[in-house]
């Protein structure tokens, strides 16, 4: 298997006995200020070279979630004489609707602390606990890819999908099951090309009118820009389009180490018929290919949804992930998802509403869902 570890294990620390001696190197913890430039760059290089980090533990989500949803971030990590050892990224997430909780880190699907020694780890997980009791959070919940707690109550509804990308195009090709492999030589032979964009604009119109048919409500479309801004060429928009030019569907993709994220899509109520996403899919890969990227990761979905019967479709396996809490003042972990059954007269009221008033009201409460 390819060095990038697909399962992205994160409970393979050395040992506490294999770092230096505490008294000798005293491990600090500290707060990450994403004004200083020279910390954040030291964070990012720690993260890039640990193999427990993700996409989503980068520095620059603390400026995201504080400046466009206004929630209250700690981005803490421990250091030892000079050199971070772990990372762990928490935002506070304040809602009327679902309560008070300390979250590692709302808007993404993976979590938790990143480090490269046990007693790091631990550390900071300590800390954060601590933190959760001062603020009087509700809980603690830390997205974790595998399991580091079990004694802690634990969300199982989420499964993420990772395959590897082979050198050869061809070979990804046939390496798509028979049927699905026909919807994208569908999409191929409709004539539909893929194009990347310089901006959100294309992508935001297709993604704000396919969550509003699905009964949710939008992130705002600052919130896009935003991650093009702060994430540069690692952000990148894909759009598909006919032969008249007419844009059918577009992804938001995130890039980190040699994996390609597919993270946000939309598409036009034609892309079905006309294989849109099927070929949208198989373009990103083909793209990623060609750039020497090597794990396409398909994202988290809720087991028994569409979303996940799309993806082991396409030939991938779901491997679980272990969302774990600490619980302050409830009694069970929150369920805040769309298969509640308490949300479904909501989800059908905003599928009637306007898409106007929808993408006005949207970005108000999207921030509360985390």
């Amino acid at each position: 298997m390819h060095e990038s570890n697909l399962l992205m294990k994160q409970s393979t620390y050395p040992a506490a006995t294999d770092v230096p001696d505490s008294d000798a190197q005293p491990l600090q913890v500290k707060w990450l200020q994403p004004e200083d430039a020279a910390v954040c760059a030291r964070w990012d290089a720690f993260v890039r070279a640990c193999p427990q980090a993700t996409f989503f533990h980068r520095a620059g989500w603390q400026r995201i979630i504080r400046d466009v949803f206004n929630h209250t971030t700690h981005f803490l990590y421990a250091e030892r004489a000079g050199g971070i050892e772990a990372v762990l990224p928490l935002a506070q997430v304040k809602s009327w609707l679902f309560g008070n909780s300390l979250v590692s880190l709302p808007f993404a699907v993976y979590g938790g602390v990143a480090a490269s020694n046990a007693a790091a780890a631990e550390r900071l997980e300590i800390e954060a606990q601590v933190l959760a009791r001062r603020l009087g959070v509700e809980h603690l919940e830390l997205r974790n890819v595998q399991q580091r707690h079990p004694d802690w109550p634990m969300q199982d509804l989420y499964v993420s999908f990772r395959k590897e990308i082979v050198p050869e195009v061809e070979a990804n090709m046939l390496a798509i099951p028979r049927k699905q492999r026909a919807m994208v030589r569908k999409g191929i032979k409709n004539g539909l090309s893929s194009h990347i964009d310089s901006t959100v604009d294309r992508f935001f119109a297709l993604y704000a009118d396919n969550v509003h048919r699905h009964g949710t409500p939008a992130m705002p479309k600052r919130y896009f820009a935003e991650l093009q801004k702060v994430f540069g060429a690692d952000c990148e928009v894909m759009s598909v389009q006919d032969e008249s030019g007419r844009v059918l569907s577009s992804v938001l993709s995130f890039y980190f180490r040699d994996e390609v994220l597919p993270y946000y899509a939309g598409d036009d109520v034609l892309a079905r018929d006309m294989a849109a996403n099927d070929f949208k899919y198989w373009e990103l890969m083909r793209r990623a290919c060609e750039r020497g990227v090597r794990v396409f990761d398909y994202g988290r979905s809720k087991q028994g949804t569409g979303s996940y019967s799309f993806k082991k479709n396409w030939g991938f396996e779901p491997q679980p992930l272990f969302y774990e809490y600490c619980l302050y003042k409830r009694d069970a972990i929150p369920q805040n998802n769309p298969s509640n059954a308490k949300y479904r007269f909501f989800i059908e009221a905003w599928r009637r509403m306007p898409i106007g008033l929808a993408n006005r009201i949207g970005p108000l409460l999207v921030r509360n869902l985390g």
